[in-house]
Protein backbone atom coordinates (compact mmCIF):
# COMPACT_ATOMS: atom_id res chain seq x y z
CA UNK A 1 0.00 0.00 0.00
CA UNK A 2 1.36 3.38 -0.93
CA UNK A 3 1.84 6.60 1.21
CA UNK A 4 -1.27 8.14 0.15
CA UNK A 5 -3.34 5.19 0.71
CA UNK A 6 -2.36 5.29 4.36
CA UNK A 7 -2.69 8.89 4.91
CA UNK A 8 -5.77 8.42 3.52
CA UNK A 9 -7.15 5.87 5.41
CA UNK A 10 -6.15 7.57 9.04
CA UNK A 11 -7.59 10.38 7.88
CA UNK A 12 -10.55 8.93 7.27
CA UNK A 13 -10.22 7.04 9.99
CA UNK A 14 -9.90 10.23 12.76
CA UNK A 15 -12.46 11.93 10.79
CA UNK A 16 -14.99 9.75 11.54
CA UNK A 17 -13.99 8.62 14.98
CA UNK A 18 -13.83 12.29 15.96
CA UNK A 19 -17.32 12.73 14.91
CA UNK A 20 -18.59 10.24 16.92
CA UNK A 21 -17.31 11.74 19.86
CA UNK A 22 -18.15 15.55 19.26
CA UNK A 23 -21.57 14.56 18.19
CA UNK A 24 -22.18 11.34 20.51
CA UNK A 25 -19.12 10.98 23.48
CA UNK A 26 -18.47 15.11 23.68
CA UNK A 27 -14.91 13.92 25.24
CA UNK A 28 -11.85 15.95 24.63
CA UNK A 29 -10.46 14.85 21.35
CA UNK A 30 -7.19 13.50 22.36
CA UNK A 31 -8.96 11.29 24.36
CA UNK A 32 -12.84 10.40 22.67
CA UNK A 33 -10.01 9.54 19.17
CA UNK A 34 -7.77 6.88 21.46
CA UNK A 35 -11.05 5.31 23.23
CA UNK A 36 -13.37 4.88 19.86
CA UNK A 37 -9.72 3.73 18.01
CA UNK A 38 -9.32 1.12 21.05
CA UNK A 39 -13.12 -0.40 20.67
CA UNK A 40 -12.77 -0.12 17.28
CA UNK A 41 -9.68 -2.32 17.04
CA UNK A 42 -10.92 -4.71 20.07
CA UNK A 43 -14.23 -4.79 17.94
CA UNK A 44 -12.30 -6.30 14.45
CA UNK A 45 -10.43 -8.67 17.00
CA UNK A 46 -13.79 -10.05 18.04
CA UNK A 47 -15.36 -10.14 14.92
CA UNK A 48 -11.79 -12.29 13.55
CA UNK A 49 -13.06 -15.46 15.30
CA UNK A 50 -15.96 -15.40 12.62
CA UNK A 51 -14.00 -13.43 9.80
CA UNK A 52 -10.76 -12.06 9.77
CA UNK A 53 -10.42 -10.26 6.88
CA UNK A 54 -10.62 -6.73 8.40
CA UNK A 55 -8.09 -7.88 11.12
CA UNK A 56 -5.74 -9.07 8.24
CA UNK A 57 -6.01 -5.58 6.66
CA UNK A 58 -5.61 -3.41 9.89
CA UNK A 59 -2.53 -5.16 10.81
CA UNK A 60 -1.00 -4.89 7.41
CA UNK A 61 -1.87 -1.05 7.70
CA UNK A 62 -0.24 -0.75 10.75
CA UNK A 63 2.82 -3.01 9.78
CA UNK A 64 3.51 -0.43 7.13
CA UNK A 65 3.50 2.44 9.48
CA UNK A 66 6.97 3.27 11.33
CA UNK A 67 5.45 4.62 14.65
CA UNK A 68 8.87 5.41 16.00
CA UNK A 69 10.32 7.67 12.75
CA UNK A 70 6.76 9.11 12.17
CA UNK A 71 6.27 9.97 15.62
CA UNK A 72 9.70 11.64 16.52
CA UNK A 73 11.20 12.69 13.36
CA UNK A 74 8.03 14.01 11.47
CA UNK A 75 4.76 14.75 13.59
CA UNK A 76 7.10 15.70 16.90
CA UNK A 77 8.70 18.83 15.28
CA UNK A 78 4.95 20.06 13.98
CA UNK A 79 3.51 19.55 17.42
CA UNK A 80 6.31 21.00 19.78
CA UNK A 81 6.76 24.24 17.34
CA UNK A 82 2.65 24.18 17.52
CA UNK A 83 2.63 24.06 20.96
CA UNK A 84 5.77 26.14 22.19
CA UNK A 85 3.99 29.19 19.32
CA UNK A 86 1.26 29.40 22.40
CA UNK A 87 3.22 28.70 25.56
CA UNK A 88 3.10 31.98 28.15
CA UNK A 89 6.74 33.09 27.29
CA UNK A 90 6.93 35.74 30.11
CA UNK A 91 5.35 33.04 32.97
CA UNK A 92 8.17 30.40 31.06
CA UNK A 93 10.60 33.06 32.08
CA UNK A 94 9.60 33.28 35.59
CA UNK A 95 9.33 29.68 36.43
CA UNK A 96 12.27 28.62 34.54
CA UNK A 97 14.24 27.39 37.34
CA UNK A 98 11.78 25.28 38.70
CA UNK A 99 11.04 23.56 34.92
CA UNK A 100 14.78 23.53 34.18
CA UNK A 101 15.24 21.16 37.32
CA UNK A 102 12.38 19.42 36.86
CA UNK A 103 13.08 18.41 33.24
CA UNK A 104 16.88 17.05 34.14
CA UNK A 105 17.37 15.82 37.78
CA UNK A 106 13.27 14.85 38.04
CA UNK A 107 13.92 12.89 34.58
CA UNK A 108 16.49 11.34 36.30
CA UNK A 109 15.22 10.36 39.77
CA UNK A 110 12.84 9.01 38.34
CA UNK A 111 14.57 7.08 35.77
CA UNK A 112 16.42 5.18 37.97
CA UNK A 113 13.15 5.20 40.80
CA UNK A 114 11.36 3.41 38.37
CA UNK A 115 14.02 1.14 37.37
CA UNK A 116 15.03 0.06 40.70
CA UNK A 117 11.57 -0.85 41.88
CA UNK A 118 10.54 -2.46 38.64
CA UNK A 119 13.44 -4.65 38.63
CA UNK A 120 11.66 -6.29 41.98
CA UNK A 121 8.66 -6.20 40.87
CA UNK A 122 9.21 -8.25 37.78
CA UNK A 123 10.97 -10.56 39.62
CA UNK A 124 7.83 -11.50 42.33
CA UNK A 125 5.66 -11.67 39.23
CA UNK A 126 7.94 -14.40 37.51
CA UNK A 127 9.56 -12.70 35.04
CA UNK A 128 13.07 -12.09 35.81
CA UNK A 129 14.81 -9.13 33.35
CA UNK A 130 18.02 -7.54 33.89
CA UNK A 131 18.49 -4.26 35.69
CA UNK A 132 19.71 -2.57 33.17
CA UNK A 133 16.73 -3.16 30.55
CA UNK A 134 14.55 -2.57 33.15
CA UNK A 135 16.48 0.94 34.04
CA UNK A 136 15.98 1.44 30.06
CA UNK A 137 12.24 1.15 30.79
CA UNK A 138 12.39 3.68 33.28
CA UNK A 139 13.62 6.44 30.82
CA UNK A 140 11.34 5.55 28.16
CA UNK A 141 8.46 5.87 30.59
CA UNK A 142 9.52 8.79 32.80
CA UNK A 143 9.44 11.82 30.30
CA UNK A 144 6.01 13.29 30.39
CA UNK A 145 4.22 13.47 26.83
CA UNK A 146 4.08 17.23 25.95
CA UNK A 147 1.58 16.03 23.23
CA UNK A 148 -0.42 14.21 25.39
CA UNK A 149 -0.06 17.50 28.00
CA UNK A 150 -0.67 19.86 26.03
CA UNK A 151 -4.06 18.50 24.68
CA UNK A 152 -5.82 18.00 27.58
CA UNK A 153 -4.13 20.83 29.82
CA UNK A 154 -5.83 23.34 27.53
CA UNK A 155 -9.41 22.40 28.55
CA UNK A 156 -8.38 21.35 32.75
CA UNK A 157 -8.90 25.23 33.70
CA UNK A 158 -5.29 24.75 35.33
CA UNK A 159 -4.30 28.11 37.12
CA UNK A 160 -1.93 29.57 34.14
CA UNK A 161 1.27 30.01 36.20
CA UNK A 162 0.63 26.14 36.97
CA UNK A 163 -0.40 25.17 33.88
CA UNK A 164 2.98 26.99 32.64
CA UNK A 165 4.90 24.59 34.85
CA UNK A 166 3.81 21.25 33.51
CA UNK A 167 3.44 22.36 29.72
CA UNK A 168 7.47 23.75 30.09
CA UNK A 169 8.96 20.79 31.53
CA UNK A 170 7.01 18.34 29.15
CA UNK A 171 8.17 20.78 26.33
CA UNK A 172 11.71 20.30 27.78
CA UNK A 173 11.79 17.08 29.29
CA UNK A 174 11.45 14.50 26.41
CA UNK A 175 14.68 15.84 24.64
CA UNK A 176 16.53 15.51 28.02
CA UNK A 177 14.71 11.92 28.37
CA UNK A 178 15.80 11.01 24.53
CA UNK A 179 19.07 11.62 26.04
CA UNK A 180 18.99 9.78 28.93
CA UNK A 181 17.18 6.66 26.96
CA UNK A 182 19.75 6.87 24.23
CA UNK A 183 22.47 6.54 26.82
CA UNK A 184 20.93 3.74 28.25
CA UNK A 185 20.57 1.79 25.10
CA UNK A 186 24.33 2.41 24.14
CA UNK A 187 25.03 0.67 27.29
CA UNK A 188 22.73 -1.83 27.34
CA UNK A 189 23.69 -2.68 23.52
CA UNK A 190 27.84 -2.40 24.11
CA UNK A 191 27.59 -4.16 27.71
CA UNK A 192 28.45 -0.76 29.29
CA UNK A 193 31.04 0.71 27.50
CA UNK A 194 30.20 4.01 27.11
CA UNK A 195 31.98 6.56 29.16
CA UNK A 196 31.29 9.69 31.46
CA UNK A 197 32.84 11.88 28.20
CA UNK A 198 30.54 10.36 25.91
CA UNK A 199 27.56 10.91 28.00
CA UNK A 200 28.78 14.40 28.62
CA UNK A 201 29.36 14.95 25.21
CA UNK A 202 26.17 13.28 23.95
CA UNK A 203 23.93 16.14 26.24
CA UNK A 204 25.83 18.69 24.88
CA UNK A 205 25.04 18.06 21.26
CA UNK A 206 21.86 16.90 21.98
CA UNK A 207 20.70 19.08 24.48
CA UNK A 208 22.77 22.72 24.45
CA UNK A 209 23.16 21.98 20.82
CA UNK A 210 19.48 21.72 19.89
CA UNK A 211 18.32 24.83 22.07
CA UNK A 212 21.14 27.01 19.84
CA UNK A 213 19.75 26.04 16.73
CA UNK A 214 16.53 26.67 17.85
CA UNK A 215 17.35 30.14 19.07
CA UNK A 216 19.19 30.53 15.93
CA UNK A 217 15.93 29.09 13.46
CA UNK A 218 13.89 31.65 16.10
CA UNK A 219 16.00 34.63 15.56
CA UNK A 220 16.32 34.20 11.42
CA UNK A 221 12.54 33.51 11.31
CA UNK A 222 12.19 36.98 13.08
CA UNK A 223 14.39 38.65 10.84
CA UNK A 224 12.48 37.79 7.75
CA UNK A 225 9.21 37.92 8.84
CA UNK A 226 9.72 41.52 10.29
CA UNK A 227 11.34 42.64 6.86
CA UNK A 228 7.94 41.76 4.90
CA UNK A 229 4.51 42.12 5.66
CA UNK A 230 2.66 39.27 3.58
CA UNK A 231 0.59 36.66 5.71
CA UNK A 232 0.75 33.82 3.28
CA UNK A 233 5.08 34.37 2.68
CA UNK A 234 5.31 34.32 6.30
CA UNK A 235 2.87 31.20 7.55
CA UNK A 236 4.87 29.66 4.94
CA UNK A 237 8.31 30.83 6.48
CA UNK A 238 7.26 28.94 9.68
CA UNK A 239 6.67 25.38 7.99
CA UNK A 240 10.14 26.33 6.73
CA UNK A 241 11.27 26.80 10.49
CA UNK A 242 9.94 23.90 10.86
CA UNK A 243 10.60 21.46 8.19
CA UNK A 244 14.51 22.90 7.54
CA UNK A 245 14.98 23.25 11.17
CA UNK A 246 14.05 19.61 11.65
CA UNK A 247 16.29 18.51 8.64
CA UNK A 248 19.15 20.17 10.12
CA UNK A 249 19.07 19.40 13.24
CA UNK A 250 19.15 15.47 12.26
CA UNK A 251 21.89 15.79 9.68
CA UNK A 252 24.15 18.29 12.97
CA UNK A 253 22.91 15.26 15.70
CA UNK A 254 21.36 17.64 18.28
CA UNK A 255 17.77 17.57 19.31
CA UNK A 256 15.02 18.31 16.98
CA UNK A 257 12.19 18.52 19.47
CA UNK A 258 14.00 20.93 21.49
CA UNK A 259 15.44 23.15 18.36
CA UNK A 260 11.39 23.46 17.72
CA UNK A 261 10.81 23.96 21.65
CA UNK A 262 13.36 26.97 21.61
CA UNK A 263 12.48 27.95 18.30
CA UNK A 264 8.59 28.41 18.75
CA UNK A 265 8.98 29.97 22.05
CA UNK A 266 11.17 32.90 20.43
CA UNK A 267 8.78 33.53 17.27
CA UNK A 268 5.67 33.08 19.98
CA UNK A 269 6.71 35.57 22.49
CA UNK A 270 4.70 38.40 22.95
CA UNK A 271 7.41 40.90 21.87
CA UNK A 272 8.66 39.43 18.27
CA UNK A 273 4.85 39.37 17.64
CA UNK A 274 4.22 42.71 18.07
CA UNK A 275 7.37 44.01 16.62
CA UNK A 276 7.37 41.30 12.92
CA UNK A 277 3.79 40.26 12.89
CA UNK A 278 0.72 42.53 11.79
CA UNK A 279 -3.10 41.99 13.10
CA UNK A 280 -3.90 39.49 10.39
CA UNK A 281 -0.31 37.71 9.95
CA UNK A 282 -0.76 36.71 14.00
CA UNK A 283 -4.19 35.59 13.03
CA UNK A 284 -3.35 33.59 10.17
CA UNK A 285 0.03 31.57 11.96
CA UNK A 286 -1.78 31.23 15.01
CA UNK A 287 -5.03 29.43 12.84
CA UNK A 288 -2.62 27.37 10.44
CA UNK A 289 -0.63 25.93 13.39
CA UNK A 290 -3.49 25.68 15.74
CA UNK A 291 -4.84 23.31 12.47
CA UNK A 292 -1.67 21.49 12.05
CA UNK A 293 -1.49 20.80 15.49
CA UNK A 294 -5.62 19.37 16.03
CA UNK A 295 -4.97 17.35 12.22
CA UNK A 296 -1.97 15.64 13.80
CA UNK A 297 -2.82 14.83 17.56
CA UNK A 298 -6.39 13.28 15.87
CA UNK A 299 -3.99 10.90 13.63
CA UNK A 300 -1.55 10.71 16.50
CA UNK A 301 -4.00 9.29 18.97
CA UNK A 302 -5.67 6.92 16.18
CA UNK A 303 -2.02 5.39 15.92
CA UNK A 304 -1.78 4.95 19.11
CA UNK A 305 -4.92 2.97 19.69
CA UNK A 306 -4.31 1.18 16.79
CA UNK A 307 -0.96 0.21 18.06
CA UNK A 308 -2.66 -2.55 20.39
CA UNK A 309 -2.15 -5.36 17.60
CA UNK A 310 1.03 -4.69 18.42
CA UNK A 311 0.68 -5.90 22.03
CA UNK A 312 1.76 -9.38 23.17
CA UNK A 313 -1.55 -10.58 24.77
CA UNK A 314 0.13 -12.27 27.74
CA UNK A 315 -1.38 -12.59 31.59
CA UNK A 316 2.19 -11.78 33.66
CA UNK A 317 2.78 -9.01 30.94
CA UNK A 318 -1.06 -7.63 31.83
CA UNK A 319 0.00 -7.90 35.57
CA UNK A 320 3.27 -6.07 35.47
CA UNK A 321 1.35 -3.28 33.13
CA UNK A 322 -1.14 -2.73 35.70
CA UNK A 323 1.27 -3.22 38.86
CA UNK A 324 3.59 -0.50 37.21
CA UNK A 325 1.01 2.02 36.85
CA UNK A 326 1.14 3.59 40.36
CA UNK A 327 5.10 2.78 40.84
CA UNK A 328 5.47 5.15 37.88
CA UNK A 329 2.93 8.02 39.32
CA UNK A 330 4.46 7.35 42.73
CA UNK A 331 7.99 8.02 40.91
CA UNK A 332 6.90 10.79 39.54
CA UNK A 333 5.86 12.42 42.85
CA UNK A 334 9.11 11.62 44.75
CA UNK A 335 11.27 12.67 41.95
CA UNK A 336 9.09 16.44 42.22
CA UNK A 337 9.35 16.63 45.66
CA UNK A 338 12.81 17.88 46.64
CA UNK A 339 12.46 20.62 43.74
CA UNK A 340 8.88 21.78 44.79
CA UNK A 341 10.04 22.45 48.30
CA UNK A 342 13.28 24.13 47.10
CA UNK A 343 11.59 26.33 44.87
CA UNK A 344 8.36 27.08 46.44
CA UNK A 345 9.91 30.04 49.26
CA UNK A 346 11.22 31.68 46.24
CA UNK A 347 8.02 31.38 44.02
CA UNK A 348 4.21 31.06 44.53
CA UNK A 349 3.10 27.92 43.90
CA UNK A 350 -0.86 26.62 43.79
CA UNK A 351 -1.55 24.37 46.79
CA UNK A 352 -0.86 20.69 45.93
CA UNK A 353 1.51 21.32 43.26
CA UNK A 354 2.76 18.47 42.96
CA UNK A 355 -0.12 16.06 43.37
CA UNK A 356 -1.46 18.00 39.92
CA UNK A 357 1.85 17.56 38.31
CA UNK A 358 2.37 14.37 39.14
CA UNK A 359 -1.59 13.51 38.05
CA UNK A 360 -1.23 15.81 35.06
CA UNK A 361 1.86 14.62 33.88
CA UNK A 362 0.80 12.63 31.24
CA UNK A 363 2.66 9.78 28.79
CA UNK A 364 1.73 9.63 25.30
CA UNK A 365 3.18 8.52 21.79
CA UNK A 366 6.76 9.75 22.88
CA UNK A 367 7.17 6.44 25.33
CA UNK A 368 5.53 3.80 23.25
CA UNK A 369 7.66 5.19 20.09
CA UNK A 370 10.81 4.46 22.17
CA UNK A 371 9.02 1.30 23.85
CA UNK A 372 9.30 0.12 19.80
CA UNK A 373 12.63 0.44 19.14
CA UNK A 374 13.66 -1.60 22.04
CA UNK A 375 15.03 -5.12 20.19
CA UNK A 376 13.90 -8.53 21.58
CA UNK A 377 16.89 -9.19 23.62
CA UNK A 378 16.43 -5.92 25.65
CA UNK A 379 12.27 -7.61 26.40
CA UNK A 380 10.82 -5.41 23.81
CA UNK A 381 7.34 -7.55 24.03
CA UNK A 382 6.82 -7.12 27.35
CA UNK A 383 8.61 -3.36 27.97
CA UNK A 384 5.67 -2.64 25.28
CA UNK A 385 2.73 -4.24 26.91
CA UNK A 386 3.37 -2.58 30.03
CA UNK A 387 3.88 0.61 28.51
CA UNK A 388 0.72 1.01 26.61
CA UNK A 389 -1.04 -0.07 29.68
CA UNK A 390 0.42 2.77 31.97
CA UNK A 391 -0.10 4.94 28.05
CA UNK A 392 -3.57 3.99 27.82
CA UNK A 393 -4.35 4.62 32.03
CA UNK A 394 -2.63 8.03 31.59
CA UNK A 395 -4.51 9.41 28.78
CA UNK A 396 -7.84 8.24 29.41
CA UNK A 397 -7.95 7.70 33.32
CA UNK A 398 -5.40 10.53 34.27
CA UNK A 399 -6.88 12.65 31.12
CA UNK A 400 -10.31 12.58 31.91
CA UNK A 401 -9.46 13.36 36.00
CA UNK A 402 -7.07 16.36 35.82
CA UNK A 403 -10.09 18.89 35.36
CA UNK A 404 -11.68 17.81 38.05
CA UNK A 405 -9.17 17.21 40.05
CA UNK A 406 -7.60 20.90 39.78
CA UNK A 407 -11.44 22.39 40.04
CA UNK A 408 -11.79 20.63 43.35
CA UNK A 409 -8.34 21.23 44.70
CA UNK A 410 -8.61 25.06 43.88
CA UNK A 411 -11.90 25.18 45.29
CA UNK A 412 -10.94 23.82 48.46
CA UNK A 413 -7.71 26.41 48.84
CA UNK A 414 -10.33 29.11 48.57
Amino acid sequence: MDYYSIVTILIVLSAIFGYINVRFLKLPITIGLMVITILFTLIILGISYFDDTLLMRERKLISQIDFKTVLLDIMLSFLLFAGALHTNFEQLKIQRWPILVFATLGVLVSTFLVGIIMYFVLQLVGLPVEFIYCLLFGALISPTDPIAVLGILKQAGAPKKLETKIVGESLFNDGVGVVVFLTIYAIARDGGDVSVSHIAEMFAIEVLGGIVLGLLLGWITYRLMKSIDDYDVEVIITIAAVMGGTLLAQQLHTSAPLAMVACGLMVGNDTIRNTAMSEITETYVDKFWELVDVLLNTLLFVLIGMEILMLTFDGQYILAGIIAIPIVLACRYISLWGPIKFFQKKLDFVPKTNLIMTWGGLRGGISIALALSLTPQMHSELFLVITYIIVAFSIIGQGLTVGPLIRRLAKDAD
